[in-house]
């Protein structure tokens, strides 16, 4: 009915980078579109509170801003699953699995605060689910209401992974197979060169993780369609492969960004007060995303290559977590315990050493040059939004890929070490000793990044315009959307 309401149900997986992505695209959906209602369920992992205050500040900001009442948040009871660090995927299948009936209980009170209702009251059109959250697709089956999936990542990890998946279910490859042959090549669909198993997501190398992993991949095939944070001039010959690949429709809708994080606290405030004494495109800045951290050698080697560089430079340094703790980092109550002796002093007129970034509102300031970066997806496509080249330094998921894609595939980034992995040194095998890259590398990396006319630069700068300009009306990520909500309003039940 051309004048029905529909309500979606967005499930995200706990994490500042789904966090965030799916609060800016219900934003859009509600702005683009009336008709639709969108709640939110907010699911929180069993760690120390402290650790989730970021997480807990958006949210209420988000809250706070929402001018639409079309847009709600709701906090799931907190898990009691105790976690089990030393046996990670485990735990993470366990608490998924038991969200179930707390999702259900959530939606239960959203349809039956609309019963009774006038008949303009918005009907349960769907779930949108996060890919760590396709156990949630049997509570829509109950609802009678069809799923959705919003894939936070980039379209070169959907096609890699369910790749995989597809050639593990049809000619039983056992990826993990492949942990000492890191130069072992595969041909991935939408890719222009093959990619080596170096810089394969790690979870294809975890016996008990992957086949939880890539069930994910299969039940997401069930599926109604597929929103990917990406945009066709990004990632052109993927999305074209994906789009006749047997998977179901997929829909380009990036990039999804939080470009307002709000009011600038006390110490965002102190960090924008030095860039602006800074001349434009002189500072790289170094940060490596809400669960990055280095031990006390590689700290120090960063250090040298900063002094060694003579590059302005801001950096956001943070504590590792103590082994089967919180698995996320925390600022340090003095730097001055791991940075070499001195070297605040030394380097007190060109650079600044933080904790916590405010990375949007660095990446979006005119003294920034260059960003020695994890490449997570939400931080890749900042970089890009703002026009700011990238040395890459994965450490985990799909960041190797990312950096592969990047750098190899795109032209967009200069490698610091693209088949960098947190923990791991011969292979890809899990048990390894730490590498550190030395100082020379990283010089190298920086010295190449705050190049000011160079190819990745002034490609990176073309990019820019072109995520830009796909989000205005009549642009392709502006279109994809479009053909999502008629998805959507023709299946509502």
């Amino acid at each position: 009915m051309i004048g029905q309401t529909a309500e979606l149900v967005f499930v995200p997986a706990p994490g500042m980078g789904h966090l965030v992505a799916t609060v800016e695209i219900a934003k859009l959906l509600v702005a683009r579109d009336s008709r639709l209602f969108i709640s939110v369920l907010i699911i929180k992992f069993p760690f120390d509170p402290k650790n989730t205050s970021y997480a807990e500040k958006f949210l209420s900001s988000s809250a706070n801003s929402t001018s639409t009442e079309r847009i709600q948040f709701i906090d799931l009871p907190e898990s009691q699953i105790d976690p089990d660090f030393n046996a990670f995927s485990l735990f993470l299948h366990s608490f998924f699995e038991n969200q179930k009936p707390l999702v259900r209980d959530a939606v239960t009170k959203i349809v039956e605060s609309k019963s009774g209702r006038p008949d303009s009251a918005p009907r349960l059109a769907g779930f949108v689910l996060d890919i760590f959250c396709t156990t949630m697709m049997d509570v829509a089956d109950e609802f009678g209401v069809p799923s959705y999936m919003f894939y936070t990542s980039g379209a070169g990890s959907l096609s890699l992974m369910s790749h995989f998946q597809a050639l593990t279910d049809k000619h039983k490859i056992d990826t993990t197979e492949f942990t000492d042959k890191p130069d072992t090549e595969f041909l991935i669909p939408g890719f222009v060169n093959s990619v080596p198993a170096k810089v394969l997501p790690g979870v294809l190398f975890d016996k008990v993780a992957v086949p939880l992993l890539l069930n994910h991949y299969r039940k997401m095939r069930k599926t109604k369609g597929i929103l990917v944070n990406t945009f066709i001039e990004l990632e052109s010959n993927v999305i074209h492969s994906l789009c006749n690949s047997e998977l179901p429709p997929i829909y380009p809708v990036g990039p999804i960004l939080n470009l307002n994080p709000g009011g600038m606290d006390k110490r965002t405030t102190e960090i924008v007060t030095w860039l602006d004494n800074q001349p434009p495109s002189s500072v790289v800045f170094l940060c490596f995303g809400s669960m990055g951290s280095f031990g006390e050698d590689q700290v120090r080697e960063i250090a040298l290559a900063l002094e060694k560089s003579g590059v302005r430079f801001l950096w956001s340094l943070r504590q590792p977590p103590e082994n089967g703790k919180v698995p996320l980092p925390k600022d340090y109550a003095d730097l001055n315990e791991v940075l070499p002796e001195g070297f605040l002093d030394r380097t007190t007129e060109i650079g600044q050493v933080i904790g916590w970034a405010p990375q949007v509102t660095v990446l979006a300031h005119p003294s920034i040059g260059g960003f020695v970066s994890h490449c997570g997806w939400n931080s890749t496509l900042e970089s890009l939004w703002f026009g700011v080249p990238v040395a890459t330094w994965p450490l985990y998921a799909e960041q190797q890929l990312n950096a592969f894609q990047l750098t190899r595939e795109l032209g967009l980034a200069v490698e610091v070490k693209m088949d960098y992995r947190k923990g791991f040194n011969r292979g890809t095998g899990n048990d390894a000793e730490v590498v550190v890259l030395q100082a020379e590398e990283i010089v190298r990396a920086i010295r190449c990044v705050m190049e000011h006319d160079s190819d990745a630069r002034n490609k990176v700068k073309e990019m820019s315009e072109k995520s830009r300009k796909g989000m205005l009306d009549g642009g392709p990520a502006y279109t994809s959307l479009g053909r999502f909500i008629s998805n959507v309003m023709q299946n509502v039940p």
